[in-house]
């Protein structure tokens, strides 16, 4: 979806397989410093540096299970909260 304030949103449906390959993708991005997002509508890249927000909401229920994740940051400006967190698979 395509508008004025330089955004980029995509959804579709995609099998995990596809999901992990997505989310690999976005860590060599960070790695790197360069993250490039593009779809038939539109493309932004982002170039994320200094310390970046990290904030993970998961939830379940009998018909929804969600997980949200944010990566954010600004320009020129330090974040200053730092906390310890723990991820495990499986």
């Amino acid at each position: 979806m395509k508008n004025d304030n330089n955004e980029f949103c995509h959804e579709s449906l995609q099998d995990r397989e596809t999901i992990v390959d997505l989310l690999s993708t976005l860590q060599q991005g960070l790695n790197k410093g360069t993250l490039k997002f593009s779809d038939e509508n539109n493309e932004i890249t982002l170039k994320p540096s200094g310390l970046l927000s990290l904030t993970i909401k998961a939830s379940s229920s009998s018909e929804l299970n969600v997980l949200d994740v944010r990566i954010s940051w600004q320009t020129n400006k330090p974040n200053k909260l730092i906390k310890e967190l723990k991820i495990s698979a499986g």
